[in-house]
């Protein structure tokens, strides 16, 4: 069966219980469930013949046997039992509960979907973009507020194709939601190294990527969607659930590609380097911070740095506040640019994001080790927002739209990069700026367009109305979470 079969299949059983009153989040969480326990059975018959996580107790087969009342009271005390477990149990099961209203629903999704399917044998690729699938349908349903753990696929692919993750490289994100870097950076090792000895393909399935997510429901889905995918075990997902930011984990990594949630406000207090600290419900002191910040992005750019190993590559997603915010902003960027190679940012176009109002990037850097002199030589910017326009629905961006950026950006030799732009070609989309021309910007704003915006000076070039109603849309919500912050600092000014 392929892909587009299942996921229509799994649509429709959804449609007859969104009548039930449940939602799309809701019913992903309830397939992962089942889909855990149904794989899980699967694996002990050949040519698995592996001994199963799951106690007999509360294994698959137990499950189909019941009916009514009795069905649903075993599925309850499943969850209630899986949950309290150690390892990915745990992880898959915690605090789950049942959210179906009708027994009967809950036996046809058992009995009529999920016990005639072979899960396991099905390949990682189905099955995987399949539940790939649902949770990309969950992130379109603006209500359940799903769309910040979901990174659009397309930019995920273009930034692995330019990070180029090799076997034996370890690959975390600190803010993995569904685990859409992972899973890219795994896909591409393995397209591109079809000849994988047999170590290098288990420590590709276990030992490669790490991931860390605050939200226990998202962790879930995520270490679900890594199984699928052929990554991880039943006894070891590499996810932690834990709140990146509080601490130093102490493992070093060669990659860092993550997209940290938007908002400002850290729930904590962050005490840097020049032993500042913003008062809240706790702290926790980050000696390897070079500042003390609320916002919650600039202190992720200071956390990867400290996860990458010496010469690691990172790819971190920031909206435009990190490029020229004052104060701790200017720290942290004048910091970046001394001691790491920040040689590289995308300028996203508006409209990528399920998360509103949002104008965000990607910035490049490597680590390096101590040096008086600046790592940072030239950063070459790509603008891939002037004069674009792209919607969720109607105009979604491709990976194709990204074509030119992969290839001004050279993986193969960065060193040997042409710019596109010039005074001859103003229409140029990458060009590049040198150190001391960055130093001598205002606060050291990486904030750089140059770029004539036609919509400004041509009404013929105008987007459509719809485009031009959803950029004002989120021009205002943006302001308006800036004013939200404004007056949180207030009021946590007027506390203290």
């Amino acid at each position: 069966m392929n892909t587009s079969t299942i996921v229509q299949k799994l649509w429709n059983y959804c449609n007859v219980l969104r009548d039930d009153g449940m939602s799309y989040g809701d019913y992903v969480e309830q397939l992962t469930y089942l889909l855990f326990l149904k794989m899980a059975d699967e694996r002990t018959k050949a040519p698995y013949d592996q001994e199963s996580s799951v106690p007999n107790r509360w294994s698959w087969p137990e499950l189909v046997k019941k009916d009514g009342e009795e069905l649903f009271e075993h599925y309850r005390h499943t969850l209630e039992a899986l949950g309290n477990k150690p390892g990915l149990l745990g992880l898959i099961f915690n605090k789950s509960q049942n959210k179906f209203q009708d027994p009967a629903k809950l036996r046809r999704l058992i009995v009529d979907l999920m016990d005639k399917e072979n899960w396991s044998a099905m390949s990682a690729d189905v099955k995987g973009d399949a539940y790939e699938g649902l949770l990309q349908k969950n992130a379109e349903d603006t209500k359940s507020g799903a769309g910040q753990y979901f990174t659009p696929r397309p930019l995920i692919q273009a930034i692995v194709d330019v990070m180029t993750p090799k076997p034996g490289e370890t690959v975390s994100d600190p803010a993995c939601g569904t685990g859409g870097f992972l899973l890219a950076a795994h896909d591409y090792i393995v397209h591109h190294n079809p000849n994988l000895t047999k170590v290098e393909k288990s420590n590709l399935k276990e030992k490669t990527p790490k991931g860390y997510e605050l939200v226990p429901a998202v962790a879930r889905l995520c270490a679900m969607n890594m199984l699928l995918h052929g990554i991880g075990s039943q006894n070891s997902e590499p996810i932690v659930v834990t709140d990146s930011l509080a601490s130093d984990p102490g493992e070093r990594f060669d990659l860092v590609l993550t997209n940290p949630p938007f908002g400002k406000k850290s729930s904590v207090t962050i005490v840097g380097e020049d032993g500042k600290n913003v008062k809240e419900r706790e702290s926790y002191e980050r000696d390897d911070f070079w500042a003390t910040t609320s916002n919650k992005q600039l202190n992720f750019v200071q956390h990867v740095k400290t996860l990458l190993k010496q010469n690691g590559r990172a790819a971190v997603v920031v909206p435009d506040n990190v490029l020229f915010e004052g104060g701790a902003g200017e720290t942290v960027r004048r910091k970046l640019l001394h001691e790491s190679d920040v040689h590289t940012l995308l300028r996203l176009p508006t409209g990528l994001f399920y998360a509103q109002g949002v104008k965000a990037n990607v910035l490049f850097f490597d680590k390096k080790p101590a040096s008086e002199t600046p790592w940072t030589k030239k950063l070459w910017i790509y603008d891939l927002r002037t004069n674009k326009h792209f919607t969720l629905k109607t105009d979604p961006l491709k990976r194709e739209d990204l074509d030119e950026f992969v290839k001004c950006y050279n993986p193969e030799n960065r060193h040997q990069r042409k710019a596109i732009w010039s005074d001859k070609k103003p229409d140029g989309r990458w060009r590049a700026y040198t150190y001391d021309e960055l130093m001598a910007r205002d606060k050291a704003s990486l904030d750089i367009f140059w770029l004539r915006d036609e919509s400004l000076s041509e009404s013929d070039n105008l987007p459509p109305p719809d485009v031009i109603a959803r950029e004002i849309v989120d021009d205002l919500e943006a302001a308006l979470e800036q004013f939200r912050e404004i007056t949180n600092d207030l009021s946590h000014t007027e506390q203290r």
